[in-house]
């Protein structure tokens, strides 16, 4: 019986982020963490501060893998919309979340900070949401169904993720290996595409690169299969000696 492949999608929420302005530093955090786990991230989408747009991604990612993981817009300004919007999304109630409250409540009182509303909004989420602990500044991400919704700034996203890991089921970890070569794409396209072929459970790509003014090829193989891994490893060295002859 073959094991369940587990995927993945990343939303990436914001308007900072497509205007250029902010960069986003989430997505590789995210998948190589994934990648060893052993999800297969399958998607990434950037989507405006835009209550239907946001709804629309989500509700069609979550349908089709078997987790979501949004970043962004979690926050106490009027713009931060993903917790109501998400509450949408799921025609569920957006409600205060006693228990976000009260670890928001306890972060500031131990910074001898004032507690004001604005802070109080990040305790608001969908009445049926788990909340994520974030140990860095307090206010929660949250779980709901198989959605995971996460801050954007990177150390608090990363807080976050530490805690939606627990729900996270696991397979065999993807392991990565490349081999670089000073030919051309073209040059190698067919036999690459035909090794591509016979093991399709293998994901494969070639990533032209220029160093100086020699151009090469990066050739990547990826998979939860070690010992195949190797094996192709070792035809494709033997594919570029030919090559290059």
């Amino acid at each position: 019986m073959q094991a369940e492949q587990l995927t993945a999608a990343i939303v990436i929420i914001g308007n900072e982020i497509l205007s250029g302005k902010t960069q986003d530093l989430n997505v590789q955090f995210i998948a190589t963490e994934l990648s060893n786990l052993g999800i297969r991230l399958k998607e990434v989408r950037v989507v405006a501060d835009i209550e239907a747009d946001i709804i629309e991604a989500v509700n069609a990612l979550r349908a089709k893998y078997t987790y979501i993981f949004t970043t962004g817009g979690i926050g106490p300004t009027h713009d931060d919309i993903t917790s109501q919007t998400i509450a949408k999304a799921f025609a569920d109630e957006y409600t205060l979340n006693e228990k976000a409250k009260e670890k928001i409540e306890q972060y500031l009182i131990a910074q001898k900070r004032e507690i004001r509303p604005d802070h109080l909004r990040m305790a608001y989420m969908p009445k049926s949401a788990e909340i994520l602990l974030n140990h860095e500044t307090g206010a929660p991400g949250f779980k709901i169904g198989n959605v995971f919704v996460m801050a954007g700034i990177p150390y608090i996203m990363q807080s976050i993720f530490q805690e939606a890991k627990k729900f996270l089921k696991s397979g065999k970890p993807i392991i990565s290996k490349s081999i670089e070569a000073y030919i051309s794409e073209g040059a190698i396209a067919q036999q690459f595409s035909d090794l591509q072929d016979k093991y399709p459970e293998i994901e494969m790509g070639s990533y032209p690169f220029k160093t100086g003014e020699r151009w090469g090829t990066s050739l990547v193989l990826r998979g939860d299969n070690a010992e195949l891994i190797d094996k192709l490893m070792l035809a494709l060295e033997d594919i570029i000696k030919n090559v290059a002859k």
